[in-house]
C-alpha cells in the first residue's frame, strides 16, 4: 500500500491524469487501440499496458459470495487483525496458507489449516514455524462444501474424503488461500495466452502477440511473481513502449 502511494504521488508530480475504474474490454481498431471500461468510458491509443495482475481463486462453494467481508477474507495483511482471539480457517496446505497462518497467529487464538489433498504441500521450514505457534491445526483430505453463518461467518461444512463423513468446524473467519488467477479475460481473443491464461509475452519487451500491446506483472507469463518483478516488468514495458511509438 505504502508503494502504490508513492507511485500516485509520483504521477501527479509528473501531471499524469489517474482515472479509477474497470476495463471491461480492449479492442484494435486499425493501428490504434479502444480501451471500454465499467462507466462506458473510452479511451483510444497507439499502445497499451496490461498490468491487471492476477485475482485471488474462489473456493466456489455456497456462502463464498454472501460472507465476502462478513469472515472471508482473501488478505492476511488486510484483515488479520480483525481476528484477535478469534477461531479461524484457512483454506490451502501449500506455503501461501502456512504462511498466511502463521501470521494468523500474531492475532487469532486458533488457526485450522484445511488441505483437500492426503498431504500437506507446504515446506519443511514453513510447517515446523506453524508447528512452534502452538496455534495451528492441519486437517487433510477434506472436501469444503459449504460457509455458514447469519450475519457473519460462524462454521465452515466439510466432508471428509476418507470417511465420507460431513464435520462442521466452528471458525469465525475464513481466509483463503488457494492461488490467483489471472485479471486477463478483457483481452480474449485479441493476444495469446498460456494454459493458465496468463498472457504471452516477449521477456525482454512485454511485448505481446499483438503489436502495440504489452503486459507486465502478475498477468503475464514471467515466472515467479513478486512486488520487485512486477515493477521491472513495467518499467521495461513502458521503456518498450516508448520505443515502439518512436517507429510508428
Amino acid at each position: 500500500w505504502e508503494l502504490i502511494q508513492k507511485f500516485e504521488k509520483h504521477l501527479k508530480q509528473k501531471k499524469i491524469k489517474i482515472e479509477i475504474d474497470s476495463v471491461r474490454k480492449i479492442k484494435k481498431i486499425g493501428q490504434d487501440f479502444l480501451v471500454l471500461t465499467a462507466s462506458r468510458k473510452q479511451f483510444q491509443a497507439k499502445a497499451v499496458i496490461v498490468s491487471s495482475g492476477a485475482d485471488p481463486r474462489p473456493l466456489e462453494v455456497p456462502g463464498e459470495k454472501e460472507f465476502i467481508g462478513k469472515g472471508i477474507s482473501y488478505c492476511v495483511a488486510c484483515d488479520g487483525p480483525l481476528f484477535a482471539d478469534k477461531k479461524v480457517a484457512v483454506v490451502g496446505g501449500g506455503d501461501a496458507g502456512f504462511e498466511a497462518a502463521i501470521s494468523l497467529s500474531s492475532f487469532a487464538k486458533k488457526i485450522y489449516i484445511l488441505e483437500t489433498g492426503s498431504q500437506i504441500k507446504a515446506d519443511d521450514e514453513n510447517q515446523e514455524r506453524a508447528k512452534k505457534t502452538g496455534k495451528i491445526e492441519t486437517i487433510t483430505q477434506i472436501a469444503l462444501k459449504k460457509i455458514e453463518g447469519k450475519d457473519f461467518v460462524e462454521s465452515v461444512v466439510y466432508q471428509d474424503k476418507s470417511s465420507k463423513e460431513l464435520k462442521i468446524l466452528k471458525v469465525q473467519g475464513v481466509f483463503v488461500e488457494i492461488g490467483s488467477q489471472p485479471a486477463t479475460s478483457f483481452v480474449k481473443g485479441l493476444v495469446e495466452f498460456n494454459e493458465k491464461d496468463e498472457i504471452k509475452v516477449n521477456p525482454f519487451t512485454g511485448e505481446t502477440s499483438t503489436a502495440g500491446l504489452f503486459a507486465a506483472g502478475d498477468a503475464d507469463d514471467v515466472p515467479y511473481k513478486q512486488i520487485v518483478i512486477a515493477c521491472g516488468e513495467g518499467a521495461k514495458a513502458a521503456l518498450a513502449v516508448a520505443n515502439y511509438l518512436g517507429k510508428l
